[in-house]
């Protein structure tokens, strides 16, 4: 059993945001189907790196799926997938707003074959207002959003997150918003559009920032990794050039660092007695913490940050992580079959406890299963015409 099971989606999305919003949804244990151009199939398939000749972009967010091959510029094969659509819970896409229009497949015309359907339209910017057209990507959201702006050092330029921040985030909400829809469709019978953009989910993450321009006009910009209300609270450099987060900010935290340091005289400094004080002297304050911290190598302070109850960890090398006992001991390092070879990735994040995730199988050949989901879904063989002449029949 599984949380999903029974739910049918029609995936035709592309990159990374609306293939992750279908991915947590298979991994869910709905039956999720994606749709993407015969022969080379979808675009991202191409991306570098590769293994095995396929993306891995591509084969971290397209696995639990099948593949349906179809020529949607060919007017037969939009007449499938209409018919496609007529039996689905579920559609996502994410092309550029107005596309899925001109193929006469608007909320409005899906909604008419398929009252029950929940449609996921996934965007730069949302399916109106005066950027709905613009192009974008996740760096684009990223800069336009602010959070370039509040990311890097305090004395370098605006840096960009170093992970598509935005394209997951703008998944998970799509993810979120269909699992919205389809309880609201238990009460109501009848399904719902779920918008989601990039920008938005982008400006989400903005913490305090607006209010506090709003209410003060204090523009909050970058600070690198030092807390912007706390201190110390910042990543230092060991002795050994490893570098060592430190959250120790507040009056409960700075008194077992400084029992850590041993420095108890750092208590009775009023420079360092209060939140406010240690704010207003970070410099002072951080330039103790980094004379003790030089003397030491990052796993010593870990452990002796650790001993006192100081939150903290030691940064770690993306080798690090992919042998992390924490992670494969909660199975969120999993290891998937690509032409032959064992491929590490991440796993799943949500564990539940009746319907548990899981990871079955890894992202398909393009259209290796369109056979089985025209005879599943629609009762009938797929038509030669819904392939490129190049491809023929899956």
């Amino acid at each position: 059993m599984t949380a999903l099971a029974g739910v049918r989606v029609l995936d035709l999305s592309r990159f990374i945001a609306g293939p992750y919003c279908a991915m947590m949804l298979a991994d869910m244990g709905a039956e999720v189907v994606k749709v993407e151009p015969p022969g080379e199939g979808e675009y991202a398939r191409r991306a570098l790196p590769q293994v095995a000749g396929t993306s891995l972009y591509t084969f971290i967010v397209n696995r639990n799926k099948k593949s349906l091959a179809l020529d949607l510029r060919d007017p037969a094969a939009q007449a499938d997938l209409r018919d496609l659509i007529a039996q689905a819970d579920v559609l996502v896409e994410n092309f550029r707003p107005g596309t899925m229009e001109k193929m006469g497949l608007g909320w409005e015309q899906v909604q008419a074959l398929n009252p029950r359907l929940v449609m996921a339209r996934i965007s730069g910017f949302g399916q109106d207002g005066p950027l709905a057209h613009k192009q974008c990507f996740d760096g684009v959201a990223q800069a336009m959003s602010g959070l370039m702006e509040l990311t890097g050092p305090a004395d370098g330029p605006p840096t960009m997150i170093g992970s598509f921040m935005c394209d997951y985030t703008t998944g998970m909400y799509a993810a979120l918003g269909v699992l919205a829809a389809l309880n609201a469709r238990h009460a109501t019978g009848r399904g719902q559009l779920v918008d989601v953009s990039l920008l938005e989910s982008a400006t989400s993450m903005l913490m305090t920032a607006i209010p506090e321009y709003a209410l003060s006009g204090t523009q909050m910009t970058r600070r690198g990794s030092r807390d912007r209300y706390v201190a110390p609270s910042n990543t230092f450099e060991a002795g050994d050039g490893r570098y060592v987060l430190i959250v120790a900010g507040d009056d409960n935290m700075f008194p077992r660092l400084v029992r850590a340091m041993g420095r108890p005289d750092l208590l009775a400094d009023a420079r360092f007695a209060t939140m406010a004080a240690r704010r207003d002297h970070v410099e002072a304050i951080e330039a103790e913490v980094v004379n003790w911290m030089r003397q030491h190598t990052a796993d010593e302070l870990v452990a002796r940050l650790e001993a006192e109850g100081v939150p903290c960890a030691k940064v770690a090398t993306i080798a690090e992580v992919a042998q992390s006992e924490q992670l494969r001991h909660r199975g969120h390092i999993v290891e998937m079959d690509m032409g032959g070879q064992a491929v590490p990735m991440q796993g799943v994040t949500i564990h539940l406890s009746h319907t548990p995730l899981r990871v079955r199988h890894p992202i398909a050949p393009v259209g290796a299963h369109s056979a089985e989901v025209f005879a599943d879904w629609l009762g009938r063989a797929q038509t030669p015409s819904d392939l490129s002449p190049s491809c023929g029949a899956a």
